[in-house]
C-alpha cells in the first residue's frame, strides 16, 4: 500500500511540475527566472506516456518483444553481475573489518586508504578493470561484477568494523575471563553485535551493486545489459524519449528488488532470533 502511495504521489508531482511549467512557460512568475526542469514533452514526458512505452513493443535483435519483458531479459543479465559484485564486496568488506580489528596497526594504516577508494571516478576506473579482465581472457561478466564489487565493499567494510567495535569493554572483558580465544570472542560477541551495524550497510550495497553493474556495462558497450537498453535509448531519445525514462525505471525497480531482498533476510534473522529467545 505505501509502495502506491509513493508511486502516485511521485507522478503528482511530476505532472503538477509539468502543468506549473507549460503554464508559466518554465519561469518563476513574477521573476523572469527560469525553471531548473524544462517542462516540454522531450524533458519531461507525461506519465501516462511512459506507462504507455512500458506497455509497448521494442526491438530486441531481429525480434520484436514487450517492453516489460524486454526490460526484464535485460535485468536478469544485470541482477547476475550485481549479485557477484554483492557477494564478493561482502566477502572482501567482512574480511577487511576483521583484518583491521584484530591488528589496529593495520586498521591505522589500511582505513583511510579504503575510505580513499571511494574518490576514484568508477567511469574512468571501469575501463581499466575491463581491459585487464580481456588481457587476462575473463568474461566481460566478471570484469562489470568486479567495478560492481568496488562500490559494494566499502559500506560493508566501514560498517562491519563499527558493529565489531561495538560490544561494551565489559563484555569484552567478560569473555576474556572465560579464556575465551580471540575467534570465540568475534563469533560469540563480535558478530552478533555487528548485525545491527551489518544490515543497513548490505541494503546500501545491494543498490550499489546495481548501479556498479549499470555503470559498467554502458563503460564497455556490453550487448546485453540495462546499461546496455539505457545507452540505446539515450542515442534515440530525441525520437523516443518515454523509452529512455521505461528504462530508468526498470532499473529503479531492480534496485528496489535487491533492496527488499536483503530487507527480508534481516526480517528472517530477526524472526529465528526472536523463536530462538522465546
Amino acid at each position: 500500500m505505501t509502495v502506491v502511495v509513493t508511486i502516485c504521489l511521485l507522478v503528482a508531482i511530476w505532472e503538477g511540475y509539468k502543468w506549473f511549467g507549460q503554464q508559466t512557460n518554465d519561469l518563476v512568475p513574477g521573476t523572469g527566472i527560469e525553471l531548473p526542469v524544462s517542462t516540454d514533452d522531450l524533458t519531461m514526458p507525461h506519465a501516462l506516456d511512459i506507462v504507455g512505452e512500458l506497455a509497448g513493443d521494442v526491438r530486441d535483435g531481429r525480434s520484436t518483444l514487450p517492453m516489460t519483458l524486454y526490460l526484464l531479459k535485460k535485468a536478469w543479465f544485470t541482477l547476475q553481475e550485481a549479485a557477484i559484485g554483492f557477494t564478493l564486496g561482502l566477502v572482501i568488506g567482512l574480511a577487511l573489518a576483521v583484518v583491521m580489528l584484530r591488528w589496529r596497526v593495520v586498521e591505522r594504516g589500511l582505513l583511510p586508504w579504503v575510505n580513499v577508494s571511494q574518490t576514484v571516478p568508477l567511469i574512468a576506473l571501469a575501463p581499466i578493470v575491463v581491459t585487464w579482465g580481456r588481457q587476462q581472457d575473463l568474461p566481460d561478466l566478471f570484469s562489470i561484477s568486479l567495478i560492481a564489487t568496488y562500490l559494494t565493499f566499502f559500506p560493508v567494510a566501514v560498517s562491519a568494523l563499527r558493529g565489531l567495535k561495538s560490544p561494551d569493554a565489559a563484555h569484552v572483558e567478560l569473555m576474556r575471563s572465560y579464556a575465551a580465544s580471540w575467534g570465540t570472542t568475534l563469533v560469540k560477541l563480535r558478530l552478533p553485535a555487528a548485525r545491527a551495524f551489518l544490515f543497513p550497510a548490505l541494503k546500501v550495497a545491494a543498490t550499489l551493486s546495481v548501479v556498479g553493474a549499470i555503470v559498467g556495462e554502458i563503460s564497455i558497450g556490453t550487448k546485453t545489459g540495462l546499461g546496455r537498453a539505457i545507452l540505446e535509448f539515450a542515442q534515440r531519445y530525441a525520437v523516443f524519449p518515454e523509452r529512455l525514462y521505461a528504462a530508468v525505471i526498470g532499473s529503479a525497480v531492480l534496485g528496489l528488488a535487491v533492496f527488499g531482498l536483503v530487507n527480508l533476510a534481516e526480517r528472517w534473522l530477526e524472526g529465528r532470533k526472536r523463536g530462538v529467545v522465546t
